[in-house]
Formats: C-alpha cells, structure tokens, sequence
C-alpha cells in the first residue's frame, strides 16, 4: 500500500466501525481479540495496516466487502449542524457516530451518483425570514409555506416526496428506536435523515418528522431560545402544514366537549396527522380547553394509543424516498455504472441487487 491507500484504508475502517456502533474495544472482542484495541486505533491512525487474512476477517465482522476499505470516494461528505429531534440526549456517543456515519456514507454515495449523471437541478427551499418566537409565528410561516408551494388548503398527499420533489435530501438509515430524524446541512445542502425502521407503517408520524425536521432548516430562532422551546415551535409548524387552522377550524368547530373515535380517525386518514396531534390542534385553536384536553389525554392513553403504532387508522400513503434509488437505475439504464457498481450504491449485496432487477426494454 502506498500512503494515499493507507489513509484511505484508515478512513474506511474508521466509518466502518462506526456504522457498527462499535468501539475498538467491541471491535476487538468481535474478531477475538486476535488484535489489541490499541492496534486497531493505529490502523485508524494510518500507523499501521493489516494483513490479508485480518482484513477479510475486518469485512466479515462489520459487514462490508474488502473493497469497501479501499473505495476513494470523489465526493467528501461533512455533516454540518446536525440537529436531532426529541430525546438526543437518550441517544449514546456511539449511537450518534452510528447514525451519522451511517447518514454520511448514504449521502457519499448520493452525491457520487449525482455529479457521475451530471445532474444540475436547482432546489427550491422554503426559507422563513421573520424570528419564530410563539406559536403565532410558526403558524404564520405553515401558512407561508403552504402559499409559496401552492398547496392550497388540501390534505397533502405525501411528505417525503414532496420534500425531494423540492430539492432536500431526505434518506432513511436503520437506527436505535431512540432516534426519530435530523437535520443537516451538507455541501450546502438541505438533508433530512428519518429511521427506517422506526415507524412500521405508521406514516404520520413519519410525515410529522420530516416537516418538523423542515422546520429546523426553515425557521430562525432567537439565539438563546430552550431547545425544549424551539421543538415546541417546529411542532405547530408542522401540525399548521400537515392540517391548516382554517380547516381545522371548520371541521372540530369550537367548544366541543366530547370526540367520538371514529371521527377523529375520519380527519387521521383525510389530512395523515395522527389523533395526539389532532387535540394540540384543538387546544392551540381554542377549540377545547385546558380541562377537556386533559381529559382526551388522558383516555388516549388509558386504551394504550401512546404505545408505539397502537394509535387506530392510518394514511395510506408512502412516505419513503425514492430519488436515489430512481437514481441508481437511471444511470444503470444509461450504462454509466455496472450491476456490481449499482448494488454498492444501493447497499445490497449483487444477489439481493440482481433480484430487484427486472428490464423491460
């Protein structure tokens, strides 16, 4: 190896371990302690480097082909200002470096597939100017957004692709149940990281996490303001655009005492804005008072609706990103990248790539 390979080797068995949630000292007892924590740390140094046959036992603890470790990548990829919704401060060190290694290696090979198809789509980003101080504001800037993307006063019929159809990366990771979504800047782009394997169809809570992670992109806070504040604020902002107050308005109409389930699952599956989110509403709206919105609390939870995915109906819509798998084959279709190439991309073994595989012309 020559020194440019061993760096990249370094940087390579750094993200990889990370991607594991591992430390060295994990790592090390994973391949048996044939190596010493302290040797693993210089191989990340670029200090030192393996032999052959402790490099294919390295592929084969972390899950990566050996030529993971020696891919140089053509575009570096930086999290800037990564801003985690709701309990970060649950989510270990380890857990962190998981997930934003894991966000920046996807956003690695994002990128790649981009400049390789020459790709020059401009973003359209929604930006708020005026500080969000109350609940006011950030009902103030929904409504903004709702008129500059022109969607009216109808329920939308899908989050995600309607971020990405506006030029935000949004990707998906596998990740501890602790971790909802984040935000982030990279390379001057807007990125959304949701956990795929957290909301198992639930997907208006999937919807709410991606608007409130745009509202962390779009919205300016006083510096200063409580965390625990600000993530109040990004929750009426996206609650004002998944269900604007005007229709909320007209449909709950004002002092109600009583909600029946099933209506309240009627709005659920017409806006995709969960129950829970539908008595905030209410509440924010003065559609209910303090007193009932206790009460509807509190029988929510009594039926175990709180309980991850127990809350009754659903909206049916997908909510996944779907631009960089589009991406994938599009350049496949073009014959820019081989087979082999399009399942590193898509982090599939060529197996499980060649089975999605069906060509029509």
């Amino acid at each position: 190896m020559n020194k440019i390979m061993d760096n990249i080797f370094a940087i390579r068995l750094s993200s990889a371990r990370k991607m594991a949630g591992m430390s060295l000292q994990k790592l090390a007892d994973a391949l048996g302690n044939i190596v010493t924590k302290q040797s693993l740390n210089k191989y990340e140094q670029g200090a030192m480097k393996p032999d052959s046959s402790l490099l294919i036992k390295l592929s084969s603890v972390l899950n990566v082909p050996v030529d993971y470790f020696f891919a140089e990548p053509t575009v570096i990829v930086k999290l800037s200002n990564p801003d985690y919704r709701k309990h970060s401060s649950r989510i270990s060190v380890t857990q962190k470096d998981t997930i934003e290694e894991k966000s920046r290696t996807l956003l690695e090979r994002y990128l790649e597939l981009e400049n390789l198809l020459n790709l020059d789509e401009k973003p359209t980003y929604f930006e708020f100017e005026q500080e969000i101080i109350t609940p006011d504001d950030a009902e103030e800037a929904a409504k903004k957004l709702r008129t500059e993307w022109n969607l009216g006063y109808d329920p939308i019929p899908d989050v995600v692709a309607m971020l990405e159809d506006k030029g935000y990366k949004v990707i998906e990771i596998d990740a501890p149940e602790k971790f909802d979504g984040l935000s982030a800047d990279v390379n001057e782009l807007k990125v959304i990281v949701l956990n795929g394997g957290l909301y198992k169809g639930n997907n208006c809570r999937k919807r709410f996490t991606a608007l409130h992670e745009l509202a962390h992109h779009s919205l300016r806070f006083p510096e200063g303001m409580e965390h625990k504040v600000e993530e109040r604020l990004c929750h009426v902002f996206a609650n004002v655009v998944l269900y604007p107050s005007e229709m909320a308005e007209r449909e709950l109409h004002y002092e109600r005492f009583h909600f029946y389930e099933k209506e309240l699952i009627l709005i659920k599956e017409r806006w995709g804005i969960s129950i829970s989110a539908i008595f905030q509403t209410a509440l924010r709206l003065k559609i209910v008072n303090d007193y009932v919105f206790r009460n509807l609390n509190i029988n929510y939870r009594s039926r175990g609706y709180h309980k991850d995915n127990n809350e009754p109906g659903n909206y049916l819509s997908q909510e996944k990103p779907v631009r960089f798998s589009r991406l994938v084959y599009f350049a496949l279709g073009k014959g820019l990248i081989s087979v082999n190439e399009a399942a590193y991309y898509s982090g599939e073994s060529v197996w499980e790539f060649r089975k999605s595989m069906r060509q029509l012309a």
